[in-house]
């Protein structure tokens, strides 16, 4: 049930992402940019930056199919924040989902894998969810995201 409302709150998110980026979304772009380095380097990981912003790790390749942005794919993960404190996790089959119904961060993250890779994505708030709470997340929250692309549906 869980997993159900996170699923359905991103798709309502997305619905709801087409809104001008503000003052305080704009602010915490470089606060964001220096807290995921600052992870990066005290968790000692080798993370790619996208032109986004999004920072991802593969750690295991995989060798399936890769995903792309509407791709209808089978993901386990864990959501946590920067200090660890987790917000939401699949339980190991996973959730399904489509590509363009999540964060940008997911969209984009979940494309730089192939069916049966895992890696870590670091989503700053301007991918995810903004300036706004929701849900028990706060505003301006960088989300990391331990994901594990079972399939390529």
């Amino acid at each position: 049930m869980k997993n159900t409302l996170f699923a359905l709150a991103l798709v309502l998110f997305i619905s709801c992402d087409n809104e001008k980026k503000t003052e305080e979304d704009i602010d915490y772009v470089a606060k964001n940019e220096a807290d995921i380095q600052a992870y990066v380097e005290e968790n000692n990981l080798t993370a790619v930056r996208s032109n986004s912003g999004l920072y991802y790790v593969i750690e295991e390749e995989g060798t399936g199919t890769q995903a792309v942005a509407n791709s209808n794919v089978t993901v386990a993960y864990k959501g946590y924040f920067l200090n660890g404190a987790v917000f939401d996790q699949s339980d190991a089959e996973g959730i399904t989902i489509g590509l363009n119904q999540v964060i940008a961060g997911w969209t984009e993250g979940i494309a730089y894998f192939k069916e049966g890779g895992s890696g870590i994505l670091l989503v700053p708030a301007h991918l995810g969810y903004g300036s706004r709470d929701y849900n028990g997340i706060p505003g301006g929250s960088v989300l990391v995201f331990e994901v594990t692309l079972i399939s390529v549906n």
